[in-house]
């Protein structure tokens, strides 16, 4: 069978896509536009929340979040290190110290026990994720914020879609954070969105978000500098015409999941992809695969190169950040030393992400697990999953 490159991830846009951009082109209003107030609005109705914010990314639009909450030096946020967008390290930008907790093994998002035995006097907020679309155990992760006093922040960059316990993800933090930049489903290059229910704080989150032309000559605009941290007229176009097709395009995704997980069913030692309780449905951004034991970083590399070199894009699903470089060599960032998360090395080590769009076929969906399977023996380390 002959293929070309199969990417990790494709974004799909059509007529409505152009026609929307094509629309912002030919007026004369590129930024500050209506276009992302419709986006806005369509985007919290969605979900299924009061407000919605427009920012450059997930990443700055943690770092407004954490402002509007008034988090910054000498304030500790407990957070998870495995992720696959590096939104955690907002609370490094914010000036706060992130306070890394170990993750549920087989739900790959943060430890609603382990957390709870990070909390100190110092500790102000709960960042928690849905990792790769799984969502987190909300319930807890509430509880626990409220019985200390701390406000829940929810990283929902990797899910769309996903519910937990009738409700879509988005709507279980104080303020919750998409971003839009690939692999997501719903993607437009770069992007992202700050949802919530608060009144007072949406307020905070929009002066933070951009310095308006209405604050030019604003004396107090120096007391709380804001960022440039707000979304385009264009990117708002794109955003809303891949919004009205979500729906369609994640059921597309589905179906992609279900061809995965009919080849794998032959792959030996294979399981089910693990649902938590109280969730209601999973749309995974990439398809994961958790290495055996036998395996190493090294060997997980390997088979990168390898499946590459057979036209097959794959990728670490992350690179834990209590081990990058950065977080290794700030003695204030708690729980850096290699050896602490178990969990999370374990799989951080040996989790690796196959390709997921709507552009994949059943043959293409056999050609990879294929390929993994002769790839995994090849290495010599046997079969690949546990």
């Amino acid at each position: 069978m002959e293929v070309d490159v199969i990417s990790l991830f494709e974004p799909e846009s059509g007529a409505p896509e152009l026609a929307l951009v094509r629309a912002v082109l030919e007026s004369s209003q590129w930024s500050d536009g209506p276009m992302i107030e419709s986006f806005e609005r369509a985007f919290a109705g969605w979900i299924g929340r009061k407000h919605a914010v427009a920012v450059a990314s997930g990443t700055l639009g943690t770092w407004i979040a954490l402002r509007a909450l008034g988090i910054g030096p000498g304030d500790e946020v407990i957070c998870t290190s495995h992720t696959w967008h590096q939104v955690a390290q907002a609370i490094t930008l914010a000036g706060a110290t992130p306070v890394f907790a170990d993750i549920n093994y087989w739900t790959g998002s943060l430890s609603p026990e382990k957390a709870a035995l990070k909390i100190t006097h110092k500790t102000r907020a709960i960042l928690a994720g849905n990792t790769n679309g799984h969502p987190a155990a909300w319930a807890q992760l509430r509880w626990l914020a409220d019985a200390h006093g701390l406000k829940l922040i929810e990283d929902s960059t990797e899910a769309l879609g996903s519910r937990y316990q009738g409700n879509n993800v988005g709507t279980f933090g104080d303020v919750s954070v998409f971003d839009f930049s690939a692999p997501s489903a719903l993607c437009t290059g770069e992007g992202g969105m700050l949802v919530t229910d608060d009144d007072t704080l949406v307020h905070e989150l929009r002066y933070l978000r951009k310095r308006r032309v209405a604050d030019r000559a604003s004396v107090s605009i120096g007391s709380r500098v804001p960022l440039q941290a707000g979304m385009s007229e264009l990117t708002a176009a794109l955003g809303f015409a891949q919004l009205a097709g979500l729906d369609d395009r994640l059921v597309a995704r589905r179906q992609v999941v279900t061809w995965y997980h009919e080849q794998m069913q032959s792959f030996e030692g294979v399981k089910p992809p693990y649902i938590g309780e109280h969730v209601d449905e999973v749309h995974w951004m990439l398809y994961v695969v958790h290495l055996g034991k036998r395996f190493s970083g090294s060997t997980r590399a390997q088979m990168i190169d390898d499946l590459l070199s057979c036209g097959i894009e794959t990728a670490p699903y992350s690179h834990p950040l209590h081990q990058q470089f950065y977080y290794m060599n700030k003695s204030e960032a708690i729980g850096h030393k290699r050896g602490g998360l178990i969990d999370t090395e374990r799989i951080g080590d040996r989790a690796l992400a196959l390709p997921l769009h709507t552009l994949l076929d059943e043959a293409h969906v056999q050609y990879i697990v294929k390929t993994l399977k002769d790839t995994a023996t090849n290495v010599g380390a046997g079969a690949a999953i546990y």
